[in-house]
C-alpha cells in the first residue's frame, strides 16, 4: 500500500512531466478508480470508464492548476464518463440527465441484479466465460487469453460482443 506522501511525491513529479510518476500514479489510482466506477456505471460500462479517466488522467495532468483537488478531480472525471457512457447505452440525450435518473430510479437493486443475472444467462458459454473472467475475478486481457488459449484482439472481440448482448438484453 502507497502513503499519502507518496501520492502527493509522484503526482507532483507527474504534474511537472516525469513518465515514472505518471506511470505510478496510474497504477496506484486504478483500482480507486474501478471501485468508484463499479459504484457509478452501468456493470458493462465500469472498463471503458476506468480506461477513459486513465487517458484523460495521463493527457490532462499537467493542465490541473489545484492538485490539492486531484482526487476529487479524477472522480469527477469518472463520473461524468459513466454518465456518458449511460447516456449512449440509452439513447438519451447527453444534456437530459433527468431521464437517465428516471430509467435509473425505476429500478431497484434486487431488480437490476435479478435482470443482470438474467442478462448474463443468456449469454452464449464464451462469451459469458470471457466476462466473467473480466468483470467479475477482475483478469487482465492478457490473463485471460492465457487461460482460455486465445490472442488479445479474440478475447477484446469476445468481451466487447458479450457487453453489447448484456447490454441489448437489458435494454430490450
Amino acid at each position: 500500500m502507497t502513503s499519502p506522501t507518496h501520492r502527493e511525491t509522484w503526482l507532483l513529479s507527474a504534474h511537472a512531466g516525469d513518465a515514472d510518476s505518471l506511470a505510478r500514479l496510474l497504477e496506484v489510482y486504478r483500482p480507486d478508480i474501478r471501485r468508484y466506477a463499479q459504484q457509478r456505471c452501468l456493470i458493462s460500462d465500469v472498463d471503458d470508464a476506468v480506461q477513459e479517466a486513465l487517458l484523460v488522467l495521463a493527457r490532462h495532468l499537467s493542465s490541473v492548476r489545484n492538485l490539492a483537488s486531484f482526487s476529487s478531480w479524477l472522480f469527477k472525471v469518472v463520473q461524468r464518463e459513466c454518465r456518458r457512457l449511460g447516456r449512449t447505452v440509452l439513447r438519451q440525450d447527453p444534456y437530459e440527465e433527468a431521464a437517465v435518473d428516471a430509467w435509473m430510479a425505476t429500478h431497484t437493486p434486487e431488480s437490476l441484479k435479478l435482470d443482470m443475472a438474467s442478462a448474463l444467462e443468456s449469454l452464449p458459454p464464451h462469451y459469458l466465460q470471457v466476462l466473467l473472467l473480466r468483470d467479475f475475478e477482475e483478469l487482465s486481457i492478457r490473463e485471460i487469453g492465457e487461460q482460455l488459449g486465445l490472442d488479445s484482439p479474440a478475447v477484446k472481440s469476445r468481451l466487447h460482443r458479450a457487453r453489447v448482448m448484456v447490454r441489448e438484453y437489458l435494454l430490450a
